[in-house]
């Protein structure tokens, strides 16, 4: 018998969601894998064997046992779109779109994205780690083990960098994996205030040159990301920046559509990104692009919630088009402060009408595999990294029925228990 460093047996429903390193794409969005009364060995940090509990006893032992007592077990949820690391908060905006100011409309007057730039600007990478490793516990808590950060909060190089350094220092002291994203086109900042062709050229020959140096020195393959939308970039100039990303050794992703589809998730699908996130204006052109082609529809359902907005993603077109769909929270300071994935998943299930499976496979599998972690994270398959959920639950289908809560009980990251939760909350 084979003696393994942990063994997880007696899960209710143990949800593998197969599918090796690719992610579930339309209308087969949903396979969970489902083996009842589940088990699954674990060594060095990797799932070797599931199956039932019978099984698994029969072949392993372990220096570790975890009883899932008829709880579900599930696979550590993949966040492929935040914007951690920032400083303060934007509350006083909150209280203006509450009274009837447009996002864009305070960005305009100065608010918005750059009333975060300011504050960030001027932090430390102390001030920074220590404000934002209350959130990422609070993440880690709500079930998130691995999430996509994004820098774009310094709109100058020496401020971006410090971002990019910021997230390394996070990764450092805490169990969230983090995957950086480079995003100096965010926002045109006040210095370039009418200029935006100026900063563009900016980004293309300074910050972005900037990053891949940064990138040769820590060994690290950034994602570039810009923020194509009215007012901020246009498909032009996002081409430019996002060929000249790809010269420099980035992958991409692409900010598109949230406020007015201008044909950047089709220029996503043509340039290769691994994901195009937000779509919620996207043409119905875009939408059988992504059925066409490999780059994974990245929904985030608590931006137009957290905006008071009645548009979201068209997810049931992108799954009718054959596209693969992913789910994140779009954690910032501004329009959306959520890190729990578990939110996401119950706003997905009312306004983009996914089922409970089909919203945990959005965020698990399909999530990694928008971050291109698939072949690493996001499922409970043989092989892949042990980041496991023991929900407090008997049925999967609790995520998504229930909200404003914490189902999660027992968080395993590379096979460590990292949180023990006495009783969910």
């Amino acid at each position: 018998m084979e003696t393994v460093d942990l063994i997880l047996h007696s899960a209710s429903q143990l949800c593998v969601v197969p599918g090796g390193d690719m992610p579930q794409r339309g209308t087969a969005l949903g396979d969970l894998g489902i083996i009842e009364d589940g088990a699954l060995a674990v060594h060095n940090g990797r799932i070797i064997a599931t199956g039932t509990t019978g099984e698994i006893t029969s072949q392993y032992t372990a220096t570790r046992f975890i009883n899932g007592n008829g709880r579900c077990v599930i696979p550590g949820f993949v966040d492929p779109h935040t914007h951690l690391p920032w400083a303060g908060d934007r509350a006083e905006e909150f209280e203006q779109r509450i009274a009837g100011a447009t996002y864009m409309e305070i960005m305009a007057a100065g608010g918005g994205i750059m009333s975060t730039v300011r504050r960030t600007r001027q932090a430390t990478i102390e001030e920074l780690v220590a404000a934002n490793l209350p959130r990422l516990r609070r993440m880690l808590a709500y079930g998130t083990t691995s999430a996509e950060t994004k820098t774009g909060y310094g709109l100058n190089t020496e401020a971006e960098l410090k971002q990019l350094e910021t997230i390394m220092a996070l990764n450092q002291v805490q169990p969230v994996e983090l995957t950086p994203t480079f995003l100096p086109a965010h926002a045109v900042p006040a210095e370039y205030a009418g200029q935006t062709e100026a900063y563009v050229e900016k980004v293309i020959t300074e910050m972005l040159p900037a990053g891949a140096a940064w990138m040769k020195k820590n060994g690290i393959t950034l994602f570039c990301d810009v923020f194509c939308e009215e007012g901020v970039f246009d498909l032009h100039q996002t081409r430019r920046i996002l060929e000249t990303a790809v010269s420099l050794g980035y992958r991409l992703k692409l900010h598109a559509d949230e406020f007015a589809g201008l044909g950047g998730t089709k220029l996503a699908v043509e340039l290769g990104a691994v994901s195009a996130d937000h779509l919620v204006k996207t043409p119905d052109t875009d939408i059988l692009a992504l059925g066409e082609g490999n780059t994974i529809a990245v929904s985030l359902p608590g931006t137009p919630f957290g905006l008071g907005h009645h548009e979201y993603t068209p997810a049931q077109k992108i799954l009718t088009a054959g596209g693969a769909l992913a789910l994140a929270t779009d954690c910032n300071p501004g329009t959306c402060w959520c890190e729990s994935m578990q939110m996401v998943i119950a706003l997905a299930c009312r306004y983009l009408r996914l089922t409970p499976a089909q919203a945990l496979v959005a965020a698990t599998r399909n999530a990694a595999c928008a971050i291109g972690r698939g072949h690493e994270i996001g499922s409970l398959e043989p092989g892949k990294q042990a980041d496991i959920l023991i929900l407090d639950v008997p049925d999967y289908r609790h995520l998504g029925y229930r909200f404003g809560t914490n189902l999660v009980k027992t968080v395993i990251k590379k096979g460590h228990v990292v949180i023990e939760q006495s009783e969910t909350l």
